[in-house]
Protein backbone atom coordinates (compact mmCIF):
# COMPACT_ATOMS: atom_id res chain seq x y z
CA UNK A 1 0.00 0.00 0.00
CA UNK A 2 1.27 3.25 -0.99
CA UNK A 3 2.07 6.31 1.38
CA UNK A 4 -0.61 8.40 0.19
CA UNK A 5 -3.21 5.50 0.47
CA UNK A 6 -4.90 3.06 2.86
CA UNK A 7 -7.82 0.55 3.06
CA UNK A 8 -10.79 1.29 5.21
CA UNK A 9 -14.12 -0.01 5.47
CA UNK A 10 -16.78 2.51 3.63
CA UNK A 11 -20.72 2.25 4.89
CA UNK A 12 -22.69 3.52 1.74
CA UNK A 13 -26.56 3.79 1.16
CA UNK A 14 -27.53 2.50 -2.13
CA UNK A 15 -30.91 2.04 -1.58
CA UNK A 16 -33.30 3.60 0.46
CA UNK A 17 -32.84 2.14 4.18
CA UNK A 18 -29.99 0.06 2.41
CA UNK A 19 -26.66 -0.25 3.42
CA UNK A 20 -23.18 -2.52 2.20
CA UNK A 21 -20.06 -2.46 3.87
CA UNK A 22 -17.43 -2.77 1.10
CA UNK A 23 -13.20 -2.86 1.77
CA UNK A 24 -12.41 0.15 -0.01
CA UNK A 25 -8.79 1.74 -0.91
CA UNK A 26 -8.82 5.49 -0.02
CA UNK A 27 -6.77 8.79 -0.98
CA UNK A 28 -5.08 9.92 2.24
CA UNK A 29 -6.15 13.58 1.11
CA UNK A 30 -9.99 12.02 1.97
CA UNK A 31 -8.98 11.95 5.71
CA UNK A 32 -10.27 14.83 7.99
CA UNK A 33 -8.95 18.05 8.63
CA UNK A 34 -7.55 17.02 12.10
CA UNK A 35 -3.79 17.33 13.44
CA UNK A 36 -2.84 13.52 14.64
CA UNK A 37 -2.60 11.46 11.82
CA UNK A 38 -2.03 7.86 13.28
CA UNK A 39 -0.96 4.67 10.97
CA UNK A 40 -4.18 1.93 13.03
CA UNK A 41 -2.40 -1.39 13.76
CA UNK A 42 -5.57 -2.32 15.21
CA UNK A 43 -9.14 -1.80 15.76
CA UNK A 44 -12.01 -3.57 17.58
CA UNK A 45 -15.94 -4.01 16.47
CA UNK A 46 -18.57 -2.72 19.01
CA UNK A 47 -22.43 -2.10 18.82
CA UNK A 48 -22.43 1.04 17.96
CA UNK A 49 -20.27 0.06 14.83
CA UNK A 50 -22.86 -2.40 13.60
CA UNK A 51 -25.76 0.51 14.16
CA UNK A 52 -23.56 2.97 12.05
CA UNK A 53 -22.59 -0.20 9.37
CA UNK A 54 -26.66 -0.42 9.11
CA UNK A 55 -27.64 3.09 8.76
CA UNK A 56 -28.88 4.56 12.28
CA UNK A 57 -28.87 7.87 12.04
CA UNK A 58 -28.86 8.26 15.86
CA UNK A 59 -24.94 7.52 15.77
CA UNK A 60 -23.97 8.55 12.45
CA UNK A 61 -25.66 11.16 10.25
CA UNK A 62 -24.14 11.49 6.91
CA UNK A 63 -22.67 8.46 4.67
CA UNK A 64 -20.69 7.71 2.62
CA UNK A 65 -19.14 6.66 6.80
CA UNK A 66 -16.23 4.79 7.45
CA UNK A 67 -17.00 3.29 11.22
CA UNK A 68 -15.02 2.52 13.97
CA UNK A 69 -15.28 3.94 17.90
CA UNK A 70 -11.59 2.31 18.71
CA UNK A 71 -8.04 2.80 17.29
CA UNK A 72 -4.69 1.67 18.19
CA UNK A 73 -1.76 2.56 16.23
CA UNK A 74 1.17 4.88 15.52
CA UNK A 75 1.56 8.39 15.31
CA UNK A 76 2.54 9.39 11.61
CA UNK A 77 2.42 13.43 11.90
CA UNK A 78 1.20 16.05 14.24
CA UNK A 79 0.50 19.15 13.30
CA UNK A 80 -0.34 20.34 17.07
CA UNK A 81 3.04 19.58 18.20
CA UNK A 82 1.46 17.12 21.46
CA UNK A 83 2.69 14.03 20.36
CA UNK A 84 6.11 12.30 17.76
CA UNK A 85 6.16 10.79 15.49
CA UNK A 86 6.49 6.73 15.96
CA UNK A 87 4.62 7.36 19.34
CA UNK A 88 2.11 4.69 20.25
CA UNK A 89 -1.46 5.99 21.08
CA UNK A 90 -5.20 4.56 21.92
CA UNK A 91 -8.28 6.70 20.64
CA UNK A 92 -12.04 5.62 22.00
CA UNK A 93 -15.22 7.49 22.17
CA UNK A 94 -15.81 11.14 21.18
CA UNK A 95 -16.90 11.52 17.57
CA UNK A 96 -14.71 8.79 16.19
CA UNK A 97 -16.82 6.26 14.04
CA UNK A 98 -19.65 8.20 14.12
CA UNK A 99 -19.46 11.54 12.38
CA UNK A 100 -15.64 11.39 11.74
CA UNK A 101 -14.14 8.78 9.94
CA UNK A 102 -13.31 5.66 12.34
CA UNK A 103 -11.37 3.22 13.05
CA UNK A 104 -12.01 0.64 10.52
CA UNK A 105 -9.12 1.62 8.39
CA UNK A 106 -5.30 1.50 8.03
CA UNK A 107 -5.16 5.51 8.91
CA UNK A 108 -7.34 7.97 10.64
CA UNK A 109 -6.60 11.55 11.66
CA UNK A 110 -7.78 12.90 14.65
CA UNK A 111 -7.76 15.91 17.41
CA UNK A 112 -4.91 15.84 19.92
CA UNK A 113 -7.46 16.11 22.78
CA UNK A 114 -9.25 12.76 21.51
CA UNK A 115 -5.50 10.99 21.62
CA UNK A 116 -4.29 9.18 24.96
CA UNK A 117 -0.79 7.53 24.81
CA UNK A 118 -0.56 3.55 25.09
CA UNK A 119 0.34 2.69 28.61
CA UNK A 120 3.22 0.79 29.49
CA UNK A 121 2.09 -2.90 30.10
CA UNK A 122 -0.56 -3.07 27.11
CA UNK A 123 0.31 -3.78 23.63
CA UNK A 124 -1.80 -2.19 20.80
CA UNK A 125 -3.42 -5.21 20.11
CA UNK A 126 -4.54 -5.62 24.05
CA UNK A 127 -5.63 -2.11 24.28
CA UNK A 128 -8.28 -3.09 21.04
CA UNK A 129 -9.17 -6.43 23.01
CA UNK A 130 -10.35 -4.02 25.39
CA UNK A 131 -11.25 -0.64 23.78
CA UNK A 132 -14.51 0.87 24.59
CA UNK A 133 -15.87 -2.28 25.96
CA UNK A 134 -13.01 -2.27 28.14
CA UNK A 135 -12.67 1.32 29.52
CA UNK A 136 -16.60 1.14 29.96
CA UNK A 137 -16.21 -1.87 32.20
CA UNK A 138 -13.46 -0.60 34.12
CA UNK A 139 -15.55 2.58 34.87
CA UNK A 140 -18.87 0.49 35.56
CA UNK A 141 -16.52 -1.72 38.17
CA UNK A 142 -14.93 1.62 39.62
CA UNK A 143 -17.91 2.85 40.27
CA UNK A 144 -19.11 0.08 42.59
CA UNK A 145 -16.00 0.42 44.20
CA UNK A 146 -16.48 3.99 44.60
CA UNK A 147 -19.71 3.10 46.43
CA UNK A 148 -18.62 0.84 49.02
CA UNK A 149 -18.71 -2.68 47.34
CA UNK A 150 -16.56 -5.70 48.98
CA UNK A 151 -16.70 -8.98 47.81
CA UNK A 152 -18.07 -10.38 51.17
CA UNK A 153 -21.10 -8.23 50.49
CA UNK A 154 -22.60 -11.03 48.00
CA UNK A 155 -23.05 -12.09 44.32
CA UNK A 156 -22.60 -8.95 41.87
CA UNK A 157 -24.88 -9.51 38.36
CA UNK A 158 -23.80 -8.59 35.32
CA UNK A 159 -25.98 -8.78 32.38
CA UNK A 160 -25.66 -8.90 28.57
CA UNK A 161 -22.63 -11.11 30.09
CA UNK A 162 -21.45 -12.53 26.56
CA UNK A 163 -20.86 -8.90 25.12
CA UNK A 164 -18.24 -7.04 25.10
CA UNK A 165 -18.30 -5.19 28.25
CA UNK A 166 -20.06 -7.91 30.15
CA UNK A 167 -17.18 -10.60 29.41
CA UNK A 168 -14.35 -8.21 30.03
CA UNK A 169 -16.91 -7.09 33.65
CA UNK A 170 -17.16 -10.39 34.55
CA UNK A 171 -13.20 -10.64 33.86
CA UNK A 172 -12.56 -7.81 36.05
CA UNK A 173 -14.80 -8.70 39.02
CA UNK A 174 -13.67 -12.04 39.08
CA UNK A 175 -9.74 -10.86 39.63
CA UNK A 176 -11.06 -8.26 42.42
CA UNK A 177 -12.75 -11.73 44.26
CA UNK A 178 -15.88 -10.92 43.80
CA UNK A 179 -18.32 -13.75 43.21
CA UNK A 180 -20.35 -12.61 39.76
CA UNK A 181 -23.31 -14.25 38.68
CA UNK A 182 -23.35 -13.48 34.49
CA UNK A 183 -26.49 -13.13 32.87
CA UNK A 184 -26.96 -14.06 29.42
CA UNK A 185 -29.64 -15.03 26.07
CA UNK A 186 -26.70 -17.54 25.19
CA UNK A 187 -26.50 -20.21 27.74
CA UNK A 188 -24.34 -22.14 25.34
CA UNK A 189 -21.55 -19.95 26.36
CA UNK A 190 -22.08 -21.02 29.94
CA UNK A 191 -18.23 -22.25 29.59
CA UNK A 192 -16.93 -19.45 28.00
CA UNK A 193 -18.14 -17.30 30.98
CA UNK A 194 -17.43 -19.39 33.60
CA UNK A 195 -13.41 -20.01 32.25
CA UNK A 196 -13.51 -15.96 32.77
CA UNK A 197 -14.67 -16.19 36.07
CA UNK A 198 -18.10 -16.35 36.92
CA UNK A 199 -19.20 -17.67 39.74
CA UNK A 200 -22.65 -19.17 38.20
CA UNK A 201 -24.74 -18.19 34.81
CA UNK A 202 -28.05 -17.45 35.05
CA UNK A 203 -30.36 -17.36 31.72
CA UNK A 204 -31.76 -13.79 31.05
CA UNK A 205 -35.64 -15.28 31.95
CA UNK A 206 -34.15 -15.45 35.27
CA UNK A 207 -35.13 -11.80 35.33
CA UNK A 208 -38.32 -12.34 33.26
CA UNK A 209 -40.52 -12.98 36.67
CA UNK A 210 -40.07 -9.63 38.37
CA UNK A 211 -41.32 -7.27 35.11
CA UNK A 212 -45.07 -7.19 37.14
CA UNK A 213 -43.85 -6.38 40.70
CA UNK A 214 -42.89 -3.20 42.62
CA UNK A 215 -39.97 -4.91 44.36
CA UNK A 216 -39.07 -8.25 44.53
CA UNK A 217 -36.94 -10.46 46.45
CA UNK A 218 -33.33 -9.00 47.18
CA UNK A 219 -30.97 -11.63 45.36
CA UNK A 220 -27.80 -9.82 44.74
CA UNK A 221 -25.71 -7.18 46.12
CA UNK A 222 -24.64 -5.30 43.37
CA UNK A 223 -24.71 -5.18 39.67
CA UNK A 224 -23.46 -4.00 35.99
CA UNK A 225 -26.04 -3.59 33.46
CA UNK A 226 -25.43 -3.29 30.00
CA UNK A 227 -28.84 -3.76 28.68
CA UNK A 228 -31.04 -1.05 29.55
CA UNK A 229 -34.62 -1.08 29.19
CA UNK A 230 -37.00 -3.12 31.46
CA UNK A 231 -34.03 -5.18 32.18
CA UNK A 232 -32.43 -2.38 34.25
CA UNK A 233 -35.49 -1.64 36.75
CA UNK A 234 -35.59 -5.59 37.40
CA UNK A 235 -32.63 -5.58 38.32
CA UNK A 236 -33.16 -2.68 40.26
CA UNK A 237 -35.70 -4.57 42.16
CA UNK A 238 -33.41 -7.09 42.88
CA UNK A 239 -30.70 -5.48 44.61
CA UNK A 240 -29.83 -6.38 48.73
CA UNK A 241 -29.97 -3.19 50.95
CA UNK A 242 -27.80 -0.48 50.09
CA UNK A 243 -26.54 -1.95 46.74
CA UNK A 244 -26.64 -0.35 43.62
CA UNK A 245 -26.46 -0.88 39.57
CA UNK A 246 -23.75 0.31 37.11
CA UNK A 247 -25.84 1.20 33.93
CA UNK A 248 -23.84 1.66 30.76
CA UNK A 249 -25.78 0.10 27.86
CA UNK A 250 -29.79 0.44 26.39
CA UNK A 251 -29.44 -2.31 23.57
CA UNK A 252 -32.70 -3.26 24.76
CA UNK A 253 -34.04 0.12 24.97
CA UNK A 254 -33.33 3.25 26.90
CA UNK A 255 -36.39 3.64 28.63
CA UNK A 256 -38.43 1.45 31.25
CA UNK A 257 -41.33 1.90 33.80
CA UNK A 258 -40.03 2.66 37.76
CA UNK A 259 -41.57 3.26 41.19
CA UNK A 260 -39.52 4.93 43.56
CA UNK A 261 -39.65 1.28 46.11
CA UNK A 262 -36.06 0.18 45.43
CA UNK A 263 -34.71 3.38 45.99
CA UNK A 264 -36.63 4.65 49.22
CA UNK A 265 -37.25 0.77 50.92
CA UNK A 266 -33.73 -0.28 50.05
CA UNK A 267 -31.47 2.78 49.66
CA UNK A 268 -30.60 1.56 45.89
CA UNK A 269 -27.88 3.57 44.16
CA UNK A 270 -28.39 3.93 40.13
CA UNK A 271 -24.66 4.73 38.66
CA UNK A 272 -24.58 6.12 35.58
CA UNK A 273 -21.48 5.12 33.48
CA UNK A 274 -20.36 7.12 30.17
CA UNK A 275 -17.05 6.48 28.47
CA UNK A 276 -17.50 8.26 25.06
CA UNK A 277 -16.87 12.35 26.26
CA UNK A 278 -15.17 11.48 29.60
CA UNK A 279 -12.38 13.54 29.93
CA UNK A 280 -8.55 12.65 27.94
CA UNK A 281 -7.25 12.67 31.46
CA UNK A 282 -9.71 9.94 33.18
CA UNK A 283 -9.36 7.57 30.69
CA UNK A 284 -5.76 7.61 30.38
CA UNK A 285 -6.21 6.83 34.09
CA UNK A 286 -8.06 3.98 33.18
CA UNK A 287 -5.83 2.65 30.80
CA UNK A 288 -3.17 2.73 32.74
CA UNK A 289 -5.32 0.83 35.75
CA UNK A 290 -5.79 -1.58 32.97
CA UNK A 291 -2.12 -1.97 32.33
CA UNK A 292 -1.23 -2.19 35.89
CA UNK A 293 -3.50 -3.86 38.94
CA UNK A 294 -6.42 -4.56 36.45
CA UNK A 295 -4.33 -6.29 33.87
CA UNK A 296 -6.19 -9.93 32.83
CA UNK A 297 -3.74 -10.56 30.20
CA UNK A 298 -4.77 -14.41 30.15
CA UNK A 299 -8.42 -13.63 30.63
CA UNK A 300 -8.52 -11.08 27.80
CA UNK A 301 -7.18 -14.12 25.15
CA UNK A 302 -10.36 -15.92 25.86
CA UNK A 303 -12.36 -13.10 25.30
CA UNK A 304 -10.51 -12.06 21.56
CA UNK A 305 -11.15 -13.16 18.18
CA UNK A 306 -8.56 -11.83 15.56
CA UNK A 307 -9.67 -11.03 11.98
CA UNK A 308 -8.84 -9.05 8.97
CA UNK A 309 -10.43 -6.06 7.93
CA UNK A 310 -11.75 -7.37 5.35
CA UNK A 311 -13.48 -9.85 7.71
CA UNK A 312 -15.17 -6.77 9.18
CA UNK A 313 -18.44 -6.42 7.36
CA UNK A 314 -19.51 -10.46 8.09
CA UNK A 315 -18.51 -9.98 11.60
CA UNK A 316 -20.64 -6.06 12.01
CA UNK A 317 -23.43 -7.96 10.68
CA UNK A 318 -23.19 -10.95 13.46
CA UNK A 319 -23.04 -8.11 16.01
CA UNK A 320 -26.03 -6.09 13.98
CA UNK A 321 -28.20 -9.41 14.60
CA UNK A 322 -26.92 -9.73 18.30
CA UNK A 323 -25.05 -12.80 18.01
CA UNK A 324 -21.51 -11.63 18.84
CA UNK A 325 -19.40 -13.38 21.70
CA UNK A 326 -16.47 -11.67 23.50
CA UNK A 327 -14.54 -8.95 21.38
CA UNK A 328 -13.23 -8.64 17.56
CA UNK A 329 -9.91 -7.62 17.09
CA UNK A 330 -9.60 -6.00 13.64
CA UNK A 331 -5.96 -6.90 12.68
CA UNK A 332 -5.01 -4.49 10.10
CA UNK A 333 -1.95 -6.56 8.95
CA UNK A 334 -4.09 -9.79 7.94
Amino acid sequence: MADNTYRAVLVEEVAAGKYDQTIVTRATADLPPNPVHIAVSHSSLNYKDALSAFGNRAVTRDYPHTPGIDAAGTVLADESGTFSRGDQVIVTGYDLGMNTAGGLSERIAVPAEWVAPLPEGLTRREAMVLGTAGLTAALCVEKLLEAGAKPADGEVLVTGATGGVGSITVALLGKLGFKVAAVTGKLESAEFLTGLGAWKVLDRETLAPFADKAIAKPLWAWAVDSVGGETLFNVIKCLKYGGGVAACGMASGAQFQANVFPFILRGISLLGVDSVELPLQKKSEVWSKLAGDWYIGEQLEKIAEDISLEQAPEFLARLHRGHGIGRYVVDMTR
